[in-house]
């Protein structure tokens, strides 16, 4: 995890957590219109102290719900969630800073809370923030970009467009890894990159966004970079028989389509919805 996953998790680690701040008529928010490839920008992107992330909607948002950003669990500014904590709710005063396309800051977002944020399974934090969709449109012109509810496929172009560096990452998902194992923490049915995605430290959080959609498949979190196996900055791979695999230099990502079943209307986030199947406290 040191790439994604862990050179923010040093700085996680180190630097804690820091502070940064910042809407459409009331119909839909209807975030990005499909990009042709290629197309993928920086707009809608964050930067975080640490990590990178991303305004985000649902597939069933609308402009007045309060803005959601996506971004990892371990860039969480309270630390790494230990193997099997799950936090759910928890006040925050979080800042991020805004992109538009071309990657100039347009504004200052702030969050209430952490809807969401685990290293359980997955690799996530979810932050509510202060303003609706609405607003920051009418303010910066910018859109949220849509959480994808459908499962990543095989051979698709992505682009991992990181908003802390300000650069995009071009490849295609390469397959899935059943588990993937780095130091204490276990991730399930993970995207693999194929060699393009050479991802590095401050692209944690990333969104992984569907070259041709322009929706967001996934959030960007590690990458294997000393062939070492299952540690820190190197994680395995473990399939159903309990058959280990190293893929040196190669990255990953978590997906993100089991998120949009635990939101209700008014961006309302719930475990207990019928198809929500993200980890519980």
């Amino acid at each position: 995890m040191k790439t994604p996953l862990i050179a923010t998790l040093a700085a996680v680690l180190v630097a804690g957590a820091t502070a940064l701040t910042g809407a459409v008529p009331a119909q839909a928010a209807t975030g990005r219109a499909a990009h042709p490839l290629d197309a993928v920008d920086f707009s809608g992107t964050v930067a975080l102290s640490n990590c990178s992330g991303s305004l985000v909607r649902m597939p069933g948002s609308v402009g007045s719900d309060p803005g959601l950003v996506l971004t990892n669990g371990h860039c969480l500014e309270t630390g790494m969630p230990g193997p099997g904590q799950v936090i759910v709710n928890q006040p925050s005063s979080r800042t991020f800073t805004l992109l538009d396309g071309s990657a100039n800051e347009v504004a200052t977002l702030n969050a209430t809370k952490v809807v969401y944020s685990a290293m359980t399974d997955t690799d996530v934090t979810i932050y509510q923030l202060d303003s609706s969709y609405d607003t920051i449109q009418a303010q910066t012109g910018i859109s949220p970009l849509t959480v994808s509810a459908d499962h990543p496929v095989q051979g698709t172009d992505i682009r991992v467009v990181s908003g802390y560096w300000k650069r995009t990452y071009s490849c295609s998902i390469d397959g899935f890894a059943y588990q993937l194992k780095e130091a204490d923490w276990t991730f399930k049915d993970s995207v693999r990159y194929t060699s393009g995605c050479d991802v590095i430290g401050g692209t944690s959080g990333s969104p992984v966004v569907d070259a041709n959609t322009g929706q967001v498949v996934a959030v960007n979190n590690t990458i294997n970079e000393n062939g070492e196996t299952c540690t820190l900055d190197n994680p395995c791979e473990v399939d159903q028989s309990g058959a280990v695999t190293v893929h040196q230099g190669i990255g990953y990502a978590q997906e993100t389509y089991v998120i949009p079943a635990c939101f209700s209307a008014g961006n309302t986030f719930d475990l207990t919805l019928p198809g929500c199947t993200l980890a519980r406290p």
